[in-house]
């Protein structure tokens, strides 16, 4: 059983043929909407792959909730311990340009009302055997007080460092697993990009951690027990890289929890998060297994 503790959004995209610099105004195309939210994304990634989800998180009393829990309700993701509150749901705005690169803003609605009570929630009854996966769109007390009971239950937890805080390094080194893109952990360990390996090896070693670096076309490269892995990304032209790295992530962790060596995880993982790029939005473009399983042959 994984268990995702996070944030849960409504996606509001609009295309646009370049990514506007600040205080300009670019004329776009097609607006959408989308369930989206990094702690949702991850959960119905994690289902999609064949694991049983459970997701512990907050939405509003608005038009937009139910629009947001859709796709994971239908799914089967556990929605048993989502509170709704007054209030609005969280909104992501996003602008994805012709390349399919993006930039996105948060408003964080009922995922700012998340609390350690809400931690302790999400870890009653988890044990040995169990996974919990985290990330940083909630308030950090929160995701803090989640990682400090995983471990005093023997919770295996991941810890997926986006959006990256002025206190993610405080909280990195209670997690079991992190998974950093290369900008993320090169902010987390205060090294240069150019010094990626070695950087990798010293936090690893000094935390007692698996850490997991995405590499977007260039894939993934994983630190465990003094050994560096590479997995390379699947040879693919983006539409949009919405929810990529969250298709990856709840992917690796259905592996895990399946009982998946490191490197075959990566390696499903890496590929589902390339075909994620294949579609617009982010919970919409998330693969299905039996897509995963085609792509790897």
């Amino acid at each position: 059983m994984i268990t995702v503790f996070g944030s849960t959004n409504l996606d509001q995209i609009g295309t646009v043929p370049r990514l506007p610099q600040p205080g300009e105004t670019v004329a776009g195309g097609v607006f959408s909407m989308a369930a989206g939210g990094k702690g949702a994304n991850q959960a119905l990634a994690a289902r999609r792959a064949g694991a049983a989800v459970r997701h512990v998180s907050a939405v509003g009393r608005d038009s937009f909730a139910d629009a947001a829990l859709q796709l994971l309700a239908a799914a089967g993701v556990d929605l048993g311990a989502v509170r709704r509150t007054e209030g609005a749901t969280g909104i992501a705005m996003i602008f994805v340009d012709a390349a399919g690169e993006n930039v996105i803003a948060v408003l964080p609605g009922a995922n700012g009302t998340i609390t350690a009570a809400d931690a302790a929630v999400a870890l009653n009854g988890l044990g040995q055997g169990d996974l919990l996966l985290v990330q940083q769109e909630i308030p950090q007390a929160a995701t803090r007080r989640a990682l400090e009971l995983a471990r005093a239950q023997g919770v295996t937890s991941v810890l997926n460092t986006a959006p990256f805080l002025a206190d993610t390094a405080d909280i990195a080194p209670l997690a079991d697993i992190v998974v950093a893109n290369e900008t993320e952990f090169a902010l987390l360990s205060g090294r240069p990009e150019s010094d990626l390996d070695a950087a990798m090896a010293d936090w690893a070693a000094a935390h007692d951690q698996i850490l997991i670096v995405t590499l977007g076309g260039d894939g993934v490269k994983a630190m465990t027990d003094g050994k560096l892995l590479h997995i390379a990304a699947l040879p693919i032209k983006p539409v949009d890289t919405v929810g990529a790295g969250d298709t990856f992530v709840g992917y690796l962790a259905a592996g895990l929890d399946a009982g998946l060596d490191l490197e075959t995880a990566l390696r499903r993982a890496a590929a589902a998060g390339s075909l994620a790029c294949l579609k617009p939005g982010a919970q919409p473009a998330i693969p299905m297994a039996s897509e995963v399983d085609k792509a790897l042959g």
